[in-house]
């Protein structure tokens, strides 16, 4: 959706952009598809900050999307486009034909009275529909997908992403993914064909520190401005370097930037067919 972008009349409006929203028909949330989250602000049951840079934040509902949409060969009607504060891309207010109401993620450009269906058989290849992955047509792109059949979808779930279905082999699945990697997923797990909305989301510019603190992140601190016993950067006089250290380090005191953080031999391992730091020729 399109960015509005203000004129500078105040250094918090310089270089800051917002969401238009024009593509939102429904503002309150369907109360029954809410319930309310508890803030922890990183702390753990003791109080002890476990992760940093959180707290604070706007006070929101959670909205109950469904990620498995289980009801098969029941069609249901698109009632609304909702803005969703915990994601983002936008949510559609579905109603089955029993009466049900459920959100599912909306994929890109899905109008207010479309019908969308989930299967567990071969159905038409339309943005909202979603079947198993050895139904889906190669070459086409997907989203929500799942990697255990049932679980819900896990991958590709991000404002204006999809994945790629490149092919079938054997009882897998070969699926592109938005960071290059290419993986194989069991053909009996479900996707949603389309493109996710809202794919200028990337674009916002937020502009101040305090519209970042509505979102609930705190700001960070850079080590070398802390002291000795806060940061392994720490220390010195006025803006120091790092000191006699090789390369940069965490507040752990262990290697940052370009260290690998996936566990080695991990038993997902043998489902990568090719790595995402593999460049494409």
């Amino acid at each position: 959706m399109p960015i509005i972008v203000y004129k500078p009349t105040s250094p918090g409006r310089r270089n800051s952009s917002t969401d238009a929203f024009s593509d939102i028909t429904k503002f309150e949330p369907e109360k029954s598809l809410i319930q309310i989250i508890k803030k922890n602000s990183g702390r753990n049951n003791q109080g002890v900050i476990t992760v940093r840079h959180q707290g604070g934040g706007a006070k929101k509902y959670y909205r109950l999307v469904d990620f498995k949409q289980v009801k098969y060969g029941m069609e249901a009607e698109v009632k609304a486009i909702e803005y969703d504060p915990n994601r983002g891309a936008r949510i559609a207010l579905i109603q089955y034909t029993d009466g049900t109401k459920s959100y599912i993620l909306a994929p890109e450009a899905l109008p207010v009275g479309a019908k969308v269906l989930s299967s567990d058989k071969a159905i038409e290849a339309k943005a909202g529909n979603r079947m198993p992955l050895k139904f889906i047509p190669a070459g086409l792109f997907i989203f929500n997908v799942e990697l255990t059949p049932g679980r819900g979808g896990q991958l590709a779930r991000g404002a204006g992403l999809s994945a790629q279905l490149v092919g079938t082999e054997g009882e897998y699945a070969q699926i592109k993914l938005p960071s290059g990697e290419i993986r194989a997923v069991p053909f009996d797990c479900a996707a949603t064909v389309g493109v996710l909305s809202n794919p200028d989301r990337r674009l916002i510019r937020w502009g101040k520190a305090g519209r970042i603190r509505h979102r609930g992140i705190k700001p960070t601190v850079k080590g070398k401005n802390m002291n000795p016993v806060d940061h392994p950067h720490g220390g010195g006089e006025g803006h120091s370097p790092i000191g006699q250290r090789r390369g940069a380090m965490t507040i752990y005191g262990k290697k940052a930037r370009g260290v690998r953080t996936r566990k080695p031999q991990k038993w997902s391992d043998k489902f990568i067919v090719q790595s995402r730091r593999v460049k494409a020729e």
